[in-house]
């Protein structure tokens, strides 16, 4: 019998505007007294997770609470040009290296790693050194969204593509005991329910419409094929947004039948569309939320870890 408690990791999954849901994950943990040795990302899990080990969660929670339509604008830098995708992430880039300021994944006060999917080889590439914000925007780079990233001669893209919770990287850094934070549960169908049929206008047009009406006059009428369609046709990014979300759910199921966690936390966010970044107060109350639910089974599973180890 061990006396000294295991180590503990904690697997931050992909979701997009899902995401924040992580802030309250992350909260509530460590109200119960659970503080993860170990933080591993794919994707927005990625950001969340350098945000916190910055000690700039607080901050990112303040940003994402107040976010408005114009500001998600501000940060994404929407353009319809070739590149891969139509968010070059520069001003996003920017922000947190203004307010992160660490450099390196090596300065950071636990162990920390992200996964990339290598566009060519479709193969993981995992980050577990090297420049902290590099890490950060490979691993985001979801596909028809956010251009790629070149780094090493590879254009890498998110890593949700090929391990959506990355459990099997928190092994390997050395957990003992892992926690996941699965945003892809009950996600398939949502978005294309939401907005078949519906003529999207006033005040129930989705996010990804306000983005695109940003756009300058020019580029409108290049957007249009991304809307959803009057007569119930999907439009290009109902099929786009639906077919990641039926992706990750079944590569999720099939990375957790492979290599379980030791505490699966399934957060309820699968009304949350993709790009729906200002929704933050409820996903990240739901986090909490997912977290007080499972909180017996999540004791119980450390304990018996602890025990039989």
């Amino acid at each position: 019998m061990r006396t000294e408690r295991n180590v503990i990791g904690l697997a931050l999954g992909s979701g997009s505007a899902r995401g924040w849901g992580h802030i309250g994950v992350l909260h509530a943990l460590s109200e119960a007294g659970i503080n993860p040795d170990i933080v591993c990302g794919t994707s927005v899990g990625a950001l969340v997770g350098a945000a916190y080990l910055c000690n700039q969660l607080d901050m990112l929670e303040d940003l994402v609470r107040s976010l408005h339509v114009r500001d998600i604008v501000r940060y994404l830098d929407i353009k319809l040009v070739e590149g891969g995708g139509f968010v070059q992430g520069k001003r996003l880039m920017d922000f947190l290296q203004k307010h992160i300021g660490i450099q390196s994944i090596e300065e950071l006060p636990k162990i920390f790693a992200t996964v990339a999917t290598d566009l060519n080889s479709g193969r993981e590439t995992w980050f577990t050194k090297g420049p902290l914000l590099d890490a950060v925007r490979a691993s985001i780079a979801l596909p028809g969204i956010f251009t790629p990233v070149k780094l090493d001669d590879k254009w890498l893209v998110d890593g949700g593509l090929v391990n959506p919770v990355p459990v099997s990287l928190c092994r390997a850094m050395g957990a003992q005991a892992v926690i996941a934070v699965n945003l892809n549960g009950d996600i398939v169908g949502k978005h294309l329910r939401k907005s078949r049929g519906k003529p999207v206008k006033g005040k129930e047009a989705s996010t990804e419409r306000k983005l695109l009406e940003k756009l300058s006059a020019g580029l409108k009428e290049r957007a249009i094929s991304i809307m959803p369609q009057p007569s119930g046709t999907p439009g290009l990014f109902d099929v786009l947004a639906s077919s990641i979300n039926i992706m990750q759910d079944r590569i999720t199921r099939s990375r957790m039948a492979g290599d379980p966690p030791d505490v699966m936390l399934t957060p309820r966010l699968g009304h949350i569309g993709l790009l729906e970044f200002d929704r933050a107060p409820e996903a990240i109350e739901e986090g909490r939320a997912c977290v007080k639910r499972m909180l017996p089974a999540l004791k119980d599973a450390l304990r018996l870890k602890e025990f039989w180890q």
